[in-house]
């Protein structure tokens, strides 16, 4: 008999913020530091806002442009750039290099341009002609039919204004401009703004991309394969990609052997990418690693990382993304996309993305790890809940048509969907927190065949074979703020009588706390999960039916005990006071070895500290 299992309980409203509730403490994002010249093999060439392009650039004191220097750099030179506004953009490059700052100096990469010359119309408005303009449409696998009526097509052009920094959402015609947006006539090259530009710094996108790794010849060069090593340097306003490292884009089944090889070695650390009216940094390449970067006020993704393998994402802050509320995108934080295997993403801040998903593993990943990061503020908490489907919904962590993963250690805090485990197989869940987060574990008939994006299924699982989830040693609480369940593991009626192994294989080992009420109900759902609800009322009652579920599990209602260690600065450490005696279920040996919760391996914690 096929079932759909979900729990509701319902407790009291908790305002946490995420200031001390990182799984590690930090650092997260840029490091403030002085660099000392780096060690390379090759030349190091010096840069300037203010520099010669005629000039050499040996010297610190005969600085060239950072246009002239990408075009002399051969494999194992450097660029040390000095600190300053940089207005540049489509710096194309080939070769394996360092670029990084001179000692603690600031150096700022913007693709944009100052207008400076604005015209004072008769209806209030500002003009000013601009020929570096970036018109777009919808991709062609965007549903208008489905998304047409949520967000204006003006929307999907790449062009973007600041005045004074600040960032103004895009209006349809002159009528809809005020302070905060601009329009642009693209016919007549216009840009107009409703704020008095006098005094004020206006900035308009004028490059399409900012730094580009590219697979071609480029200034009388083969690519030498080797990704380039970017320290301490900022990017900021360009409308296309801030950062784009090229390479092999399968569309098709492809063994890790054969894709990630074009560009190998990509590093970014203590870097700030920010405001980009696509997709802020692009990676195709293995071993690519991305340390203490923060990217923020991105619309479609933050960071894109295409079949890549052996990755490392980790100390990194991830924030605003979707800023131009793009609507049917898919907007993440992060996406691990096509076949990226032994992706780890690793003591990250995903946070205060209320338009966005977080992180998405998504199409033919293998073999991915989850751990130890702190999300808050993906999507929201909702107020009802359907049990047709898992969509509409903002996901923390979504994995979906891929292959085994370990989810563990990690702190979701007042998300819509903590985790979605989609059409995928072999998930390992285990010791997260879960506050106002929904976890979900979900299924359907989506496969290779007449799917509305091709081969992307043909990537993954078929339909049997999407079994094998475990969610152990988890705590999960609701508050006043979500009032749905505390689990979902959906799969649609059509499936019930052909699918005779549940998707989830264990569950066990977990904490359900509700403190509001003596309310403890449980709904299993047979055949269908609209029409034939049965309520089971206690874990005990649940468990007759499903014995796995409930194995070493408590249930804690109307709770107004100890709970976590300081719930009001977003400290979900446990309370020492917290059931002292409960032990989790031990870790296998491969969640062990990369999440290390405890260092007293005869005491296993329930949760993600």
């Amino acid at each position: 008999m096929c079932k759909l299992t979900y729990f509701i309980f319902v407790v009291f409203l908790l305002s946490p913020v995420f200031l001390r509730a990182q799984p590690s403490g930090g650092p997260y994002g840029p490091v403030q530091k002085t660099y000392e010249l780096p060690e390379v093999s090759g030349t190091i060439y010096f840069v300037s806002p203010e520099g010669n392009s005629n000039a050499d650039g040996l010297k610190l004191t005969t600085p060239t442009t950072i246009e002239s220097a990408l075009e002399k750099v051969n494999s194992g030179d450097a660029i040390v750039m000095r600190g300053g506004t940089y207005r540049s953009g489509d710096l194309k490059f080939n070769q394996g290099i360092t670029i990084q700052p001179y000692k603690d100096e600031t150096p700022v990469i913007k693709g944009t341009k100052i207008a400076s010359e604005w015209e004072h119309l008769e209806n209030g408005l500002w003009r000013t002609s601009w020929d570096l303009l970036f018109p777009s449409e919808p991709q062609s696998w965007w549903r208008r039919h489905r998304h047409g009526t949520y967000i204006p097509l003006h929307r999907f052009n790449n062009d973007m204004v600041f005045v004074d920094g600040k960032f103004l959402q895009s209006a349809g015609w002159e009528g809809e401009v005020n302070e905060n947006t601009y329009y642009i006539d693209y016919k007549n090259h216009h840009v107009y703004i409703g704020i008095d530009p006098k005094n004020k710094q206006v900035e308009i996108t004028a490059f399409s991309r900012g730094l580009i790794r590219t697979t071609v010849d480029v200034h009388g060069k083969k690519s030498d394969k080797i990704g380039p090593v970017v320290r301490g340097i900022e990017f900021s306003q360009y409308p296309h990609r801030i950062i784009d490292v090229e390479g092999y884009y399968p569309e098709g089944l492809s063994n890790d052997s054969d894709h990630g090889n074009d560009v190998v070695g990509t590093t970014f650390e203590n870097c700030t990418m920010s405001f980009c009216a696509r997709m802020g940094v692009n990676i195709i390449g293995d071993n690519f690693v991305f340390r203490n970067c923060k990217i923020s006020d991105t619309s479609t993704e933050g960071l894109y990382v295409v079949s890549s393998d052996d990755i490392l994402i980790e100390k990194n802050i991830f924030t605003r993304n979707n800023i131009e509320i793009l609507d049917g995108y898919y907007p993440a934080a992060v996406k691990i996309f096509n076949q990226c295997y032994r992706a780890v993403f690793r003591d990250n801040l995903v946070i205060d993305l209320p338009e966005s998903n977080g992180v998405w593993y998504d199409v033919g990943n293998v073999d991915g790890v989850f751990v130890n990061n702190y999300l808050q503020g993906v999507g929201a908490p909702r107020k009802e809940f359907s049990t047709n489907s898992v969509y509409p919904s903002r996901n923390a962590f979504f994995f979906e048509i891929s292959k085994g993963a370990i989810c563990a250690g990690n702190v979701f805090n007042n998300c819509d969907h903590g985790c979605l485990i989609l059409n995928s197989n072999n998930v390992k869940v285990f010791n997260n927190t879960f506050v106002n987060s929904l976890p979900v574990f979900g299924r359907t008939a989506r496969s290779a065949q007449n799917d509305h994006f091709g081969w992307h299924p043909s990537t993954g699982p078929d339909v049997d074979e999407r079994t094998g989830h475990q969610f152990v040693n988890n705590i999960v609480v609701n508050t006043e703020k979500y009032q749905g369940p505390l689990l979902f593991v959906a799969q649609p009626e059509d499936l019930c009588s052909k699918l005779k192994v549940p998707s989830v294989a264990r569950m066990s080992n977990n904490i359900w706390v509700n403190t509001v009420s003596d309310s403890q109900d449980y709904y299993v759902v047979d055949e269908s999960f609209v029409n034939s609800k049965a309520p089971y009322k206690t874990l005990k009652d649940v468990s007759n039916t499903y014995p796995e579920f409930g194995k070493g599990s408590i249930v804690l209602t109307n709770y107004k005990g100890p709970l976590f260690k300081c719930i009001e600065i977003g400290d979900f450490h446990l309370s020492t006071n917290f059931l002292p005696d409960v032990k989790g279920s031990k870790l296998p040996k491969e969640i062990d070895s990369v999440v290390k919760l405890s260092s007293d391996k005869k005491t296993i914690r329930v949760g993600a500290y």
